[in-house]
């Protein structure tokens, strides 16, 4: 589902990507409409109306919109829960491209990320994220039978194919530090932009997250595309989760304290199952934000 937004800017595009987003019924904030009703850009006053904005990138699974309109995915599947817990029951999505998320707290066009976000040091500079919610290998897409068996990164510099990445994804930086040349990588804004070109032949294959990889090809099964062997580039695994505000401890303490208490109940497996995740998706419990955000 192809989704024309580009990142909003200014006060008519943060209305539009509401709009289209929207999954609370008759909400819009900072619109003009709604009034007292709109949702919320920050805790405090999510607390008091039960509505808060959520930023997500249109990505499948982790974050985006269903046939319905409505958002849906892994990470505000999982953020409802939480946020339930915490006395808010309705989000309105914005959505926004992977690479401006980070930009669009900041800015509080809505309150807090949920797009499976991995924790990097980087990223740490400008956002505070939440503790580690699952983890993940790196796999490539590619088409069936990977005729040019691209398995790792080195691959693509001994083959001298194209690949396609999301902008603002870790694998541009897993592309660089394998010493890929530049003009081998292309980074896209879309994840539905970065499907057609593998499609379509515009680029050999897609460097992605391998729980994406595969969600990609069941549901695509006329796309001819198959899902490499999963890979960690590191000596550890990369972990993601939701990401906050600097200075938003408060909410991100609440939110911490919930989501640990649905890994340590079980529910968090349920509640990701239908997105592809399963057990070995579940980070190490005593894996925090900060030793992801200084290594």
């Amino acid at each position: 589902m192809k989704i024309g937004f580009n990142r909003p800017r200014g006060r008519f595009r943060r209305c539009m990507a509401a709009f289209v987003a929207i999954t609370a019924v008759g909400v819009l904030s900072g619109c003009g409409i709604g009034g007292n009703d709109a949702a919320a850009v920050t805790y405090e006053d999510a607390k008091s109306s039960g509505k808060i904005k959520v930023g997500f990138a249109n990505e499948a699974p982790w974050s985006f919109l269903g046939a319905d309109g409505q958002l849906t995915g892994y990470a505000p599947t999982v953020a409802r829960a939480v946020l339930k817990r915490l006395g808010i029951n309705e989000i309105e999505g914005v959505v926004t491209d992977f690479d401006g998320l980070i930009d669009g707290v900041r800015a509080k066009n809505y309150a807090f990320v949920a797009a499976g976000m991995f924790i990097n040091p980087k990223r740490c500079e400008s956002s505070a994220f939440a503790v580690p919610d699952y983890q993940v290998g790196s796999a490539f897409l590619v088409p069936e039978g990977n005729p040019r068996n691209i398995t790792r990164f080195e691959d693509i510099t001994r083959e001298g194919v194209r690949i396609a990445t999301l902008g603002g994804a870790v694998e541009n930086g897993y592309a660089e530090s394998a010493g890929v040349p530049g003009q081998l990588i292309e980074p896209m804004a879309k994840q539905d932009d970065i499907l057609r070109a593998v499609r379509n032949g515009d680029v050999y294959g897609a460097a992605m997250l391998d729980v994406t990889a595969a969600w990609l090809v069941k549901a695509n099964p006329d796309a001819k595309l198959a899902v490499g062997p999963s890979f960690r580039f590191g000596t550890r695994p990369d972990v993601g989760t939701f990401n906050f505000r600097i200075g938003d401890d408060e909410f991100r303490a609440d939110f911490n304290r919930e989501l640990r208490a649905l890994h340590e109940s079980g529910e968090w497996l349920e509640l990701a199952k239908p997105f592809g995740l399963t057990a070995a998706n579940e980070p190490d419990p005593a894996a925090t934000a900060e030793q992801y955000c200084t290594a």
